[in-house]
């Protein structure tokens, strides 16, 4: 397949391209800088000019392809994502109307950590809240097989790690580092998955070959790893204590992390692993921490 990928020099991106490359696709890339252009053209991708702020100008894009992959999100307002989401929004809806009726894959990015989860393990029968962060992005995708389109979405954990990671693990190791101590709130029983991002790249690619349309995916090779597992390799790492915070005091700590340093996440892709065949092989979280270079 000849397949437009959205966020390709970033840090998931930059894997999957690699990862259709080798099984045979051709990929043309989104690139918004020379830096990211330059970059997609050394792994072997045709580089595609543009931003997410110009949606008839992506689905012109996609139009040409046999399918795309969505990876690209706007993070310079976060926490306040509200903008990125209307924006991401606009993006679906355009590539969608691009590929209705033609049944090609149209791979999207969303997140676990929006699910009520049912019995405290979140799966991928829950449905998010449209309220929360990426929910509304999530359902527009899945509605999108009612018009034609094989739409799937990737639910990545909140922690997707590996060489290059700048999400929640490195804040909180820079929190640690700031204040002295690695932290985790009340007894640290919450749970976080994640997944590594060489896996999450083979899992989006086998969406794009393989997902049925309206298909939920959880990208989560740790189901759970308890937020002080997380904590006490932060602090051997940095060589600093381990300290519980009082969820009162958890914001004043951890600063907008607060919010979600409590959060239990429990995720299962028992299903998206029988579905597609996805068996990551990469290592887990903690092992991860404690090769070390996320210190250095």
């Amino acid at each position: 397949m000849r397949v437009f990928v959205t966020g390709g020099s970033g840090f998931i991106g930059s894997a999957a391209v690699p990862e259709l490359l080798g099984a045979g696709h051709q990929v043309l890339a989104l690139a918004r800088s020379d830096k990211s252009a330059e970059a997609l053209k050394a792994a072997g991708a045709e580089v595609h000019r543009g931003g997410l702020d110009d949606p008839d100008d992506l689905a012109r894009a996609a139009a040409g392809t046999d399918g795309v992959l969505h990876l690209a999100f706007n993070h310079d307002d976060f926490p306040d994502v509200t903008r990125a989401v209307e924006t991401d929004l606009r993006v679906i809806e355009a590539i969608g109307a691009a590929l209705e009726g033609s049944d090609r894959p149209f791979v999207v990015t969303s997140g676990t950590m929006m699910l009520a989860a049912v019995d405290g393990v979140a799966t991928e029968q829950d449905i998010p809240a449209p309220r929360i962060h990426r929910g509304a992005c999530d359902l527009a995708a899945l509605a999108l097989a009612e018009r034609g389109v094989r739409s799937s979405v990737v639910r990545l954990a909140p922690t997707v790690h590996g060489r290059g990671d700048q999400g929640f693990v490195p804040q909180l190791i820079d929190v640690a580092r700031r204040t002295g101590v690695a932290a985790y709130v009340g007894e640290g029983t919450n749970r976080w998955p994640a997944v590594h991002r060489l896996d999450a790249a083979h899992l989006y690619r086998l969406a794009l070959e393989s997902a049925p349309a309206g298909t939920a995916l959880h990208g989560a090779a740790d189901h759970g790893v308890p937020f002080k597992d997380i904590a006490t390799a932060i602090s051997k790492g940095l060589d600093v204590p381990l300290k519980s915070v009082p969820p009162t005091e958890s914001e004043a700590h951890f600063g907008w992390l607060g919010a979600v340093a409590a959060i239990d996440n429990a995720t299962s892709s028992e299903r998206t692993r029988k579905l597609l065949g996805w068996e990551p092989e990469q290592p887990g979280l903690i092992a991860d921490l404690e090769e070390g270079r996320h210190y250095f």
